[in-house]
Parts: structure tokens; sequence; C-alpha cells
């Protein structure tokens, strides 16, 4: 005979609790916590089970307060928190990789910004870069309670299996900034392979043809990985090949992870070095912002800066608008404001996960550019 599946368990249990009177009108059922340690299953199946119930009329839920048997004259707490469920004050979490003045402070803004229209209290935490770190951090979100989270994943060559874990118990998750491929999610950000083919265009337009791709130190993540595709894009329409000979790809001071000043010595004297030996190059497509002031300041140094570009994605955002490269600019407003909006519709019963590209800009340097 074929097991039930454990919420249906939870839930058969309950009902006959409620049946055979050891759970009366009116009375609070365990929490999500407690039937999780008591049938040692996650808390998104406990609380699987209490929504099927609710759904059913059987109980009634209510935050902050507990579950209650249905059908009683209700007690002034119990009355006083279903008035309180009336506007709820969701919790949500939202977890970064990192962020700075060039990603990250704007998105972060406009996240707060949209769960205080939608009627969510937001809680953060940061991986720094490190999957364990992410784990920790989505445990520590589901045990507080939060009924959702948007997330920056790790860059990394291997899916976190906690979040597999929840997008199989249907647990609502909107990624931001880096998609992970063939997996179920809504995701919103940029259409990184296009952004990346007109940024190259740009260098190839003006005749650059030795372009070196940097990025960092072994990271196969999706975003670097479009940018790369959107690179190779512009070259083919060219009629040409990029020269990966002409690549770094082992930088490792702007990675959360690894952010120290012997790494950041490390990578000046490795793009120095570089240089040096390929003097061919003409100009730099840096796939993030730091890494672009890094190989700006190795080219100054060899007073190389005036005849050897570069371009980048994102830059540290300033009140003048004056830009120290020409680069992608992302709408980090809009990427905030859509996700909260499609988590908001997750939980509100709309389980089908969709994809948002949000438009970007190529914001050319100023002459005086500086960040």
């Amino acid at each position: 005979m074929k097991q039930l599946p454990l919420y249906e368990q939870i839930y058969n249990d309950i009902i006959e609790g409620i049946e055979n009177g050891t759970y009366k009108k009116g009375d609070r059922l365990p929490s999500e916590k407690e039937l999780s340690e008591k049938y040692c299953v996650s808390r998104i199946t406990s609380k699987k089970a209490l929504e099927l119930l609710a759904e059913e009329g059987r109980i009634i839920r209510m935050a902050g307060k507990g579950s209650f048997v249905s059908g009683a004259e209700l007690t002034e707490e119990v009355q006083a928190a279903e008035e309180e469920e009336k506007n709820p004050n969701r919790l949500i979490g939202v977890i970064m990789d990192g962020f700075g003045p060039s990603f990250g402070c704007r998105l972060l803004g406009s996240l707060e910004m949209e769960c205080k229209n939608q009627g969510f209290s937001m809680v953060l935490r940061c991986s720094y870069g490190n999957i364990e770190e992410e784990t920790r951090a989505i445990d520590e979100l589901l045990q507080i309670g939060v009924e959702g989270i948007i997330i920056m994943c790790v860059h990394d060559e291997n899916y976190n299996s906690k979040v597999l874990q929840l997008v199989v118990e249907r647990f609502p998750i909107v990624t931001i900034d880096r998609q992970l491929k063939g997996i179920p999610l809504s995701f919103v950000g940029t259409n990184n392979e296009e952004a990346a083919r007109e940024l190259a265009n740009y260098l190839l337009n003006e005749g650059y043809k030795k372009i070196c791709f940097a990025m960092p130190a072994s990271r196969e993540t999706s975003t670097i990985v479009e940018r790369q595709n959107g690179l190779t894009m512009a070259f083919r329409e060219h009629g040409m090949i990029a020269d990966e000979s002409l690549w770094i790809t082992d930088l490792k001071a702007t990675l959360p992870s690894s952010r120290s000043e012997e790494n950041l010595e490390r990578d000046m004297r490795r793009i120095t070095k570089f240089m040096e030996s390929h003097r061919e190059v003409e100009a730099f497509f840096a796939v993030e912002y730091s890494i672009a002031r890094i190989i700006y300041r190795c080219l100054y140094h060899m007073n190389l800066h005036k005849k050897c570009p570069v371009v980048c994605f994102d830059s540290s955002d300033n009140i003048i608008q004056e830009s120290m490269f020409t680069h992608v600019r992302q709408d980090e407003d809009t990427i905030g404001h859509t996700s909260v909006r499609l988590l908001a519709d997750a939980l509100n019963g709309i389980k089908e996960p969709k994809t948002v590209l949000v438009p970007y800009q190529i914001i050319e340097a100023t002459e005086n550019g500086y960040d």
C-alpha cells in the first residue's frame, strides 16, 4: 500500500483529533514548529497540512497567534487576532550574495519600499558568496516563519540543494540577478547576453578587436556565462572569433568570500603581468564594475589608461551621473519592485513561475567621469 505524503499524515491526525475530542472547538493546535518536531519533518510540510485544514474551514490560522479549531465562540484573544489577520503584516526573507554602491544598494532600497507597499515585513540576510552561509540563512529565515524568500544565489558551479528542496516543496521563492537554469523558479533580472552583446559591439564598432574579457575565478554562474556568450556573439556578428587566449578568468578580490588586500594585490600583479606579455590587447570588457576599477588602476600605473578603454556592467551610483566607464546600467529599482510583486502573487496562490527580464541602458563614459 502506497504511503501517504507526510503532510497528509499530519492532516489526517489532526482531523482525527478534532473528531475524537482531543482538540475541542476553539482549542489552539500545535504550532508549525511543534508539528515539525513531532513528525520529524520540515516546517514547510507541517505548514502545508495546517494550510489545507484552514482552506477547508476546519481551523482558523492567525499570524502571530496560532491555529485554532473552528466552530466555537471565539475567545477575546482569538477575536483580536482575527481582526489583526484582516490587515496582516506578512514576513518575507531576502538573501543577498552581497551588495555595494555599484550594484545592490538601490536594489535593496526598492525591495524594502515595495515590501511596505505590499504590507510585508522584510528580513535581510547575506551569504557573502558562501553556499554554507546561504543554506544557514535559508534555515534561519524558515525558523522565524517567513512565508517566502527573494534570493540572489551564490556564485557556484552547483545549485544549492536547500533551494532545490524548497522548490520541490513548492515554497514561494523568487530569484534575482542570477537565474537557476532549468529550475521552475520565478526570476527577475537583466538580459545579460543581450546587454553584453551590445556592450561588446560598442567596442567593436569603435575599432577595438583585441579585447580582454575579465571575470572572477572559476565561476560558471548563468550571469557570467550569459555575458561571455554575449561577447562571443558580438564577435561573430562582425565576422570574427573572440580570442579566449586574451581572457583573464582567475580574478579573486571581488568575490565576497575572497575580498582581502592580499587578493587585491595578487589580482593587480596578475593584470599587470598579463598586459606586459599581451601588448596587443586594445580594450577590456570587465564582467563587473569592481574588476573594471582594478584593471583601470593597473593601466594607469602603466600609463595605458588613455589608449586602452575599459567597459563593464554597472557603475558606482553618484548624484552627478558622471560615469568613469561605458557600462551596462541595470534597472535595480524595477528588479526590486517586480520581484516583491511576483512573490506576493505566489503567496496569493499564483504558483506558475515567471521570468521577467528588465530593460537596461548602455551609458557612455563622460569626459571627466568619476565614481
